[in-house]
């Protein structure tokens, strides 16, 4: 068997050999192609770092155990517990005799994390961990169990805030999250999958982030911390934490494909957090400051029509709003805001994020570009209202101009008012209010627009009349607005 083995190798190894020389005889380059093959290329330059990582001068790190321990005392547990009801459909063969759809009602459970920010009780999580929820119970890291009442709560930051009873709890300390850089060490700490309190290690991956499709969960703002520190569900409302121990951001989401960690996690910078967490405590709610601007992004080529150099940074104003702030304060179409109190503008989203973090009525300094001149603008903010197309509670209109009418197939010219665009799940009215209703009278007075519509509501706890027209016939609705 082996001198067959070699056998066969020779036979391959002189078979190698003659198609090599074979292909050497008929390929031989000629000489000066030869010369040219042997010439050597130019050595790219290199930039070149020889020091050591560490200056030998630094201890060496290798443990945080010290650091993490007092962060471990202020993050808490959150169990939620809420109640589900769901209409189960009976036999249709029972509702010829009048019986209506059952109700079914079940218990659902969470959990989630969240960081104890003052020595009186207030803790500071996510609103997915505590929306809903019919009792709260937060068990601290000594494992003394509280019942907690909701403060209040913000789903377009996906911020909230508790309480519980008792005094001289341990805190976190905050840090400026604005400072945080793409390579700090951090640490996010939490009660992943309900097995504990763990703490897990990463770094910032990166900054500024937004989560697509997270905005159609009512997550409006968004300049998340991204961190590969291991998140899992439980996590949420936790805290992340620098290399000194301080808070940097509450842990909120992931992405995954799996449901569980695979490094792309995200958290809500504390700057963020603790503005919402202020006027929540101070408030029951978030009152957002208001500009009444629409914006492009400032390309190189639009920037060069305007007299910038092509490199420049920020957005440019393309429409101003009807007697809004920023058209009392002089600005103008083709104006490009540079920087807002002195904080760099470079997106439409930090344009938008900067602006809503400021109290309505605060005085915000905008550096502006106009006609290639740097200038300096006060605008005094107004209020953002979160639904400026709300006429009742969850009930959004628009008017029934020529195209919607086309749409619907309104052709008689006696139905005008205000079309239903949208009901929301929990508006009182979603029984007896739908999209494409439309509201042609409020109270025997013909409406046109939401500002005449909102004019003749009669105030909460009073009915109201509403003439409406659906689907080729017109009817009366009594609508009572709740007074809370």
């Amino acid at each position: 068997m082996k001198s067959k083995l070699l056998s066969r190798l020779a036979i391959l190894a002189a078979f190698a050999s003659a198609v090599g020389l074979g292909l050497a005889a008929k390929d031989a380059p000629d000489p000066k192609q030869a010369k040219q093959a042997a010439a050597p290329n130019k050595k790219p330059e290199l930039r070149l770092d020889a020091s050591p990582v560490s200056d030998g001068k630094s201890a060496v790190v290798t443990s945080y155990a010290d650091v993490i321990e007092s962060v471990q005392k202020a993050v808490v547990s959150i169990y939620s517990t809420k109640t589900v009801r769901e209409r189960v459909m009976i036999n249709p063969l029972f509702r010829q005799f009048g019986i209506p759809d059952q109700e079914r009602e079940s218990k659902q459970e969470g959990l989630g994390s969240g960081v104890i920010v003052s020595p009186d009780g207030y803790i500071l999580t996510n609103n997915h961990v505590v929306e809903g929820a019919d009792e709260l119970k937060v068990l601290l890291s000594d494992d003394r169990e509280f019942v907690a009442k909701v403060i209040g709560t913000d789903p377009k930051t996906d911020v909230a805030v508790v309480k519980i009873d008792a005094d001289k709890l341990p805190v976190i300390t905050l840090a400026d999250s604005s400072k945080t850089r793409v390579g700090d060490v951090v640490f996010a700490v939490g009660n992943p999958l309900g097995v504990g309190q763990t703490v897990t290690m990463g770094i910032i991956s990166a900054k500024s982030r937004a989560i697509p499709g997270l905005a159609d969960d009512g997550v409006a703002y968004q300049d998340f911390i991204q961190t590969d520190a291991a998140i899992n569900m439980g996590n949420s409302g936790g805290a992340l934490v620098d290399a000194k121990g301080r808070l940097v951001g509450i842990n909120s989401a992931i992405l995954s494909p799996t449901r569980g960690s695979v490094g792309i996690g995200f958290a809500i910078p504390t700057n963020l957090a603790s503005s919402i967490m202020n006027s929540l405590i101070a408030t029951g709610k978030v009152s957002r400051g208001f500009l009444g601007i629409r914006t492009d992004p400032l390309t190189p080529d639009i920037a060069e029509q305007l007299g910038l150099p092509k490199d420049s940074k920020g957005v440019v104003l393309t429409d101003i709003d009807p007697a809004s702030p920023a058209e009392k304060a002089g600005l103008k179409r083709t104006d490009v805001i540079l920087a807002i109190d002195d904080h760099v503008v470079t997106t439409l989203d930090d344009l938008r994020l900067t602006i809503a973090q400021m109290e309505p009525g605060s005085v915000a300094k905008l550096k502006i570009s106009r006609d290639g001149k740097d200038k300096m603008v006060e605008v005094t903010l107004g209020q953002l209202v979160d639904n400026p197309n709300e006429l009742i509670p969850g009930v959004n209109v628009t008017p029934l101009v020529p195209d919607l009418r086309r749409k619907l197939g309104i052709s008689d010219a006696r139905v005008a008012g205000l079309a239903i665009t949208d009901v929301a799940e929990d508006s009182p009215f979603r029984e007896r209010l739908m999209p494409d209703l439309v509201i042609m009278e409020i109270n025997r007075t013909p409406i046109s627009d939401l500002v005449s519509a909102k004019a003749v509501l009669n105030p909460p706890g009073q009915r109201n009349l509403f003439a409406v027209y659906y689907h080729g016939s017109a009817r009366f609705v009594a609508i009572t607005i709740p007074q809370n």
